[in-house]
């Protein structure tokens, strides 16, 4: 033990002074000086993304809706005189109240029939896979194809769905599928539910598979029925993926466009016009940019207070 004594002290170790040490500088780096800065280097092609998608077509649109606006002619300012003739618009209106319809039940139709594929496409049984890939397919088609496609084959003379029924012996003329009210939106909602079940099948598979099988085993084992184990365990366990379900449902509802333009354009006498589709025709066909803005503006506070109200009564329930 000695002779490593004896060699560190004929090396020596350097005296190092307090004062020195403090006079000295510190080269260590600081990292949480640059965090702010690199935080914005990364955000800052999202915020011009925002603000050029976004936040300047609002602007816009909002400085329109308080303007008389001719497609070919100059702005003209009116104050709120937009937004107080929206009450006296009949069409208007009945969009209002159409779209709030073909909202309930759309979305009641949709979860119905989801719940009941997902009963089948979750057993064990072969050709799961396969019906998950089936009810999938649709959803991968585009609403305006889709909307397409479906007009084809409601066509009174020309459509499968008629020569199938009258090949079945159910019918001795054509059904007439958009010929009245009531048979349009039968055809519509029976379009969305054919081409969006898939995904909201998808969706609610894997919120129950995520559940733990474990809380099953042991349900079992206290002997809990299938109606408790589907109370107690399956219904609180999907109440995050039926909330999510629930917003894209209402909020696509409220905002449908594509299927009811092409399939019966608002008609038969304007019976199927939604909002997005009133609004559309008053600022492409009507010119009247300034009134369609007003109405963008109303729907888009209303699915901002949607949104909000279905996300606490959620929160609350889950609380």
């Amino acid at each position: 033990m000695a002779a490593p004594q004896a060699l560190k002290d004929s090396i020596g170790t350097p005296s190092v002074s307090k004062e020195s040490f403090r006079a000295s500088p510190r080269r260590s780096r600081d990292p949480a000086g640059r965090r702010p800065l690199t935080g914005l280097l990364f955000v800052a092609p999202t915020a011009v993304v925002v603000a050029v998608l976004f936040l300047v077509p609002l602007g816009i649109l909002v400085y329109m809706s308080f303007t008389e606006w001719p497609l070919l002619a100059d702005p003209i300012p009116n104050g709120v005189e937009n937004y107080q003739n929206l009450a006296d618009d009949d069409l208007f209106v009945g969009a209002i109240t159409f779209t709030l319809v073909y909202t309930a039940i759309t979305t009641v139709v949709l979860f119905g029939v989801a719940f009941v594929l997902v009963a089948i496409s979750n057993s064990r049984r072969r050709g799961a896979r396969f019906y998950r890939t089936a009810y999938f397919l649709p959803y991968v088609v585009g609403t305006a194809a889709a909307s397409t496609m479906w007009w084809i084959d409601a066509h009174d003379q020309l459509g499968v769905f008629n020569q199938v029924l009258r090949a079945l012996g159910l019918i001795d003329q054509p059904v007439g599928f958009l010929n009245t009210p009531g048979k349009a939106l039968f055809t519509v909602i029976t379009l969305v539910v054919w081409k969006f079940v898939g995904f909201q099948v998808i969706v609610l598979l894997v919120g129950l598979q995520s559940i733990p099988e474990e809380l099953y085993e042991a349900a079992r084992v206290d002997g809990a029925s299938t109606l408790q184990r589907l109370r107690y365990i399956t219904v609180p366990g999907m109440k995050p993926t039926m909330a999510l379900l629930t917003v894209l449902s209402i909020t696509g509802s409220l905002l449908a466009f594509d299927q009811f333009y092409v399939l019966t354009h608002g008609g038969p006498d304007n019976s199927t016009v939604t909002v997005v589709l009133a609004l559309y025709n008053k600022a492409f066909q009507s010119f009247q940019l300034g009134s369609a803005a007003a109405e963008a503006v109303v729907l888009l506070v209303a699915l901002v207070v949607i949104n909000v109200i279905q996300l606490r009564l959620l929160r609350n329930r889950e609380g």
